[in-house]
Parts: structure tokens; sequence; C-alpha cells
């Protein structure tokens, strides 16, 4: 079983997670990992902490010599701003831990719940935990994952489609012309004309001190039918998908397919017609608006997802909050922060779902080393086209 666990605070000293269960001889190096860091700290509208750090991954267990062992995978991320919290945040009775306490709650954060649910008095041993800055861990993680599906042949490409109030044209681009759209892009955004219109409107949000959200675009190519399962609600591979997706921070919705659109039309428009190619093309569809799953099973066509994120609750024009002490009103506390931040949740969505793809993948075909893996899968592939 593929597993993994994430730990540290965002003002700590590190970011640590722990991978169990993916298979021996995978090559991996810590390049590879620090490229989808990097692309997690890009994007047009990022705030003044992506300035400070500049995420590189150290492998504690589990690889040697550029390959997997099949133990757990330990990684860790340094954050380059401890040395200016190394007190504030020290685990020791001694520490400063009564400097830039928080007790101000962020309306659209964690803040307030957090701190009712675990009984904190300062709201910042709820914001260290609830910050986005986990999620540099997460892209650790997904990225091995991703580095999996590749000896698969399995891609994953996510695309922002939509930033405020402005949409891109994007849905009708195969692999290569999405890839293509998105070289060189500000936004993770394959229509330029669209993403010029964004990065207008996150100008104006910011010197309003105001934040935007958006919608991104996952989808994951060279997926064979077969992957999850229908006979249990937690197998279902969609509910997985849905399920991790939803976890990144500030996602409010996700859709698969068609997604909330199907409701509007009637079920003739909405299910895909099922063809069969004799030259060895097998079943397929002419349309795709489940989105590559049925019945929590994909079904050998692209699988693709969307998720909405709110815009970012922390405003430099704060909000109407309570003093969680005083329960005197108040201003809601500002922490640094960004002004867009959707480019940056693409990319950790791309992880979310590499690593769900990827423990589906072991499940039908798992085992205990990769060549074991490709030969069980290249088996599977062979049985697709001939049955």
């Amino acid at each position: 079983m593929l597993r993994y666990l994430t730990a540290g605070e965002s003002h700590g000293a590190v970011l640590t997670a722990i991978i169990e269960g993916m298979p021996a001889g995978l090559p991996l190096t810590g390049d590879y990992i620090n490229r989808q860091l990097a692309r997690r700290q890009g994007g047009y509208g990022r705030g003044a902490r992506m300035k400070i750090e500049s995420d590189t991954v150290r492998f504690l267990s589990g690889v040697r010599g550029g390959l997997t062992l099949g133990s757990p995978i330990t990684l860790q991320v340094e954050n380059k701003d401890w040395d200016n919290w190394s007190e504030i945040m020290s685990p020791e009775p001694d520490g400063r831990v009564e400097e830039r306490v928080v007790t101000r709650p962020r309306p659209g954060h964690a803040d307030l719940a957090g701190a009712l649910k675990y009984r904190h008095r300062d709201i910042r041993n709820v914001l260290e935990r609830s910050s986005a800055r986990e999620t540099a861990a997460r892209v650790a993680v997904g990225s091995v994952a991703r580095r999996l599906l590749e000896e698969l042949g399995i891609k994953i490409i996510g695309q922002v489609v939509r930033i405020g109030g402005t949409e891109a044209n994007a849905g009708s681009l195969n692999m290569e012309e999405l890839t293509a759209g998105l070289a060189g892009s500000q936004l993770q955004c394959a229509d330029p004309v669209a993403e010029q219109r964004m990065i207008a409107e996150i100008d104006r949000a910011r010197q309003a001190g105001d934040t935007l959200g958006g919608v991104f675009e996952i989808n994951c190519y060279g997926i064979p039918a077969g992957l999850g399962s229908y006979v249990q609600w937690d197998r279902k591979l969609d509910g997985r998908l849905a399920a991790a997706v939803m976890s990144i921070q500030a996602i409010k919705g996700v859709e698969i397919g068609l997604g909330f659109a199907a409701a509007e039309q009637a079920g003739s428009l909405v299910q895909d017609e099922i063809f069969y190619g004799q030259d060895g093309e097998g079943f397929y569809r002419r349309t795709n608006h489940a989105g590559g799953i049925e019945g929590g099973v994909t079904n050998g066509e692209v699988v693709v997802l969307r998720a909405a994120m709110k815009p970012i609750p922390t405003l430099y024009r704060p909000l109407k909050s309570v003093h969680i002490i005083t329960k005197e009103p108040v201003e809601a506390s500002i922490e640094r922060s960004d002004t867009c931040a959707v480019p940056a949740a693409c990319v950790i969505g791309e992880a979310v779902v590499a690593w769900e793809i990827a423990a589906a993948c072991l499940e039908k075909c798992g085992c205990d080393s990769l060549a074991e893996l490709k030969d069980n899968w290249n088996s599977y592939l062979l049985y697709l086209r001939q049955v």
C-alpha cells in the first residue's frame, strides 16, 4: 500500500515527508523533485515569502545511488526563514513563544476553528501548520509518484483556466498543443491573450489590497481502463481524486469531466457512446464527458478534473474579526501572503493527482520492484489490446 505523511510548520526548521510502499529500482534524483518545487514557487501574483525560500529536497532515507530501495523514503525541505524564527518557534520551554502571538483570526482561514478545536490561545499554533507552506512537502511527495508514472507512460499536465473573472480558451487542446501553450507562461495558462487579462486582474487586486482565486484543470494522459474500483466506496478513483484535490488549502470545489454542467443536460447528451476499433485500438469513445472515469473506474480516456480555488483569506485590507481573548471587535491579522496562488495550486493539484494515480497503478499491478511492476503493467496493456 502506497502512503505518506508530512510534518512541519510554516516557520519551523524543516518540512518532512515519509513515503512508504514505493517500489525498489525507481530512478530518482533530487534535481527532478527540485524542478517541481520551483514550479510551485512560481507564478505571477506570489508574495514576498517566495523571495526568501528556494526550495530544495534532501533524501534522508530510501534512496541510494539514484535508485529507490523499496524501504521508506524520507524527504526534507528546509525553511530558509527559520533563522528569523528559531527562538519564536523553538520547541524548548525557554523559547520566545510570547513574541508574534496571533489573537485576531482571519475570516476564511483555519485560524478560529483550529484554535477552538485544539484550545489554543495563540493562533500561531494553528496557522503554522494549516499554512499552504505545507504543500511544498506534498509536491515533493507527488514528484516521486510522477516519476513512477513516467516509467509507465503516464503524463499529468495542469493548466489554469480561470483567474477571477477571466476565463481561458484552452479546453480543446491535445497533449502536444497544451504542452506547447504552457511553455513560458507566467500563470500556467495556455491561452496567452487570456493570460494578459489575468495579469491585469491580479495587478488591480494587489493595488486594492485584495486577493483572487480561480480554476485549474488537471489532464492525465496514458491511463488505461481498469484503475480504481466500483466495489467499495473508498476504492472509487474519482472519489479518491476529488478528496485529494479538495484537501489542498483554499480549494472549495472539484469536478470531473463535465462535472456540474452535466446536471443541466439530457442523458443522451452527457453519456459517452462506445465504439470498437478493429486495428488494435480496442474500445474507445468519441467524446469524454465522463472525464475518463465511469463507476469509479478509468475507462481508457484522458482523466480530466477541475478545481475551484477561493481567494486567499489573508488580506492587506483586513476584514472584521473578534479578538479571541478579549472578544472585542478587531481587524483580522495580516500574515505575509500572495495576491493570487492559483498557478501554484495547479502544480500542487498535479502532485496530489499523481499520487492517487500511482497508488491505483500499484493496486492494479503491485509488486516490490519497478522491473516487476513494468512486466505486470505491460502484460495488462497487452490484454487490453487483445480483449
